[in-house]
């Protein structure tokens, strides 16, 4: 079973043929009943169950002989999606007739699916934490692959090609999640004021955030992409916060769990957080508590401050550990040297092509396309030199200069680096 694929319970118990699985990082519960060797239940939310049947596992047959491949990237076109999406992406891992796959989406992924190839087509499913599904890939004699995903939302069939492909018909990208969200002054300083778990009052303005960059998580302990970031988050604070790294997430929750929030402690226990999680309402609150948000309408999303509060980048969604390559992107979209460099050390990085400093830069903290190759090379070799960039104010250590010094030189290397 490969890391994150897999969701194990909290606590449980078998008895008088009764099995109990509880989920208390998702407030959910599987019970069923042993007969005749067939597990017969439900696994329920609060607000929703779903009956299951369960069979000892049997070795499948052996596989036919020929077994097309669909392993590796594919992108689903004629996407409708209530955020704009007119694409998303398929990941597939394939090993014979055994497969893995997820479907990557702004917001995230589906989770892992697997399966099996039988009778024409591959099918996969899973039962995770919060979203069972079936997933049908059926191979296309043109080299596509017909997508049939059933899941809590209903019947989707739709087809996928490989991205050359899609390019080469002119079909639509799917969304950056870098460049979907952003906020509608970039020159105001993100504000926020919630009550933690124990009523106590957190603000933008308090003097534990003060000249320090500030990662913000948009989350809810019910949302399965909340739950794919946040021991990424928690890994993040345990190695910079010392540096001067402050995290807050702030967590939309349902009414019932805002009265009684037993769910999300069990979150924070679950994923080992460290770092301040904040109440600030129920989900369809969103955008009424953080009116700064332009298409701020994915869980999570994650802003990223500078050491003047002000929004540096944000970043939409978060995929799990079934997007395998995909996932180290996002990863490295918020841990890369230009982020490191721009929004988590205390530097600020001059433009070498119009020579104004990064408050002059776009929404999204990205550099204009005018910086040039130059830029960007440097920004590469940075990559590997993050930790010699303090997070502490207006400091770079002598080891990076130095390093930049070795593959530059002296005269051949820009001003990148303002007070």
């Amino acid at each position: 079973m490969l890391p994150g694929f897999n969701v194990p319970s909290t606590s449980g118990q078998f008895e008088n043929g009764t099995l109990v699985l509880n989920f208390a990082h998702y407030a959910t519960q599987l019970r069923a009943t042993l007969k005749e060797g067939l597990l017969e239940g439900e696994y329920a939310s609060a607000r929703r169950a779903y009956a299951f049947q369960a069979e000892p596992f049997v070795t499948p047959p052996q596989p036919p002989a020929a077994v097309p491949s669909v392993a590796g990237l594919w992108e689903i076109a004629g996407v409708q999606s209530a955020k704009g999406e007119a694409a998303w992406r398929l990941i597939v891992r394939q090993s014979g007739a055994e497969v893995s796959a997820a479907i990557l989406r702004v917001d995230g992924d589906t989770g892992a699916l697997t399966g099996s190839y039988r009778d024409g087509k591959f099918v996969l499913s899973h039962l995770s934490g919060a979203r069972p599904a079936l997933l049908l890939l059926t191979p296309a004699s043109d080299g596509a692959v017909t997508v049939n995903l059933t899941d809590g939302k209903g019947n989707h069939e739709l087809v996928a090609t490989r991205p050359a492909i899609a390019r080469a018909k002119g079909l639509p990208e799917p969304t950056d999640p870098s460049r979907h969200t952003s906020v509608k002054d970039p020159a105001e300083p993100f504000h926020l004021r919630f009550p933690d778990l124990d009523g106590r009052m957190v603000s933008n303005t308090d003097a534990r955030f003060e000249g320090r960059v500030v990662i913000v998580s948009i989350m809810g302990s019910w949302c399965p992409n909340c739950h794919d970031e946040a021991p990424f988050l928690a890994g993040l604070y345990r190695k910079y916060h010392a540096e001067g790294l402050e995290i807050v997430a702030l967590s939309f929750e349902e009414a019932e769990q805002l009265k009684d929030p037993t769910r999300l402690p069990a979150f924070i226990g679950q994923y080992g957080i460290g770092y301040t999680v904040l109440l600030a309402g129920e989900p369809s609150e969103l955008n009424a508590k953080l009116p700064q948000g332009v298409d701020l309408d994915c869980w999570p999303t994650t802003f990223i401050l500078g050491r003047n509060g002000r929004v540096r980048a944000v970043h939409a969604g978060f995929p799990g550990h079934a997007s395998g390559a995909l996932r180290g992107e996002a990863e490295r979209e918020l841990t890369s040297s230009r982020n490191c460099l721009r929004r988590i050390s205390g530097l600020r990085v001059k433009n070498p092509c119009l020579g104004l400093s990064n408050s002059h830069s776009d929404a999204h903290g990205g550099v204009p396309d005018c910086a040039g190759r130059e830029y960007g090379q440097i920004a590469e070799h940075l990559l590997g030199a993050c930790l010699a960039l303090r997070l502490r104010q207006r400091q770079v250590s002598i080891d990076a200069a130095a390093h930049l010094r070795e593959i530059y030189g002296n005269g051949g290397l820009p001003q990148l680096f303002e007070q």
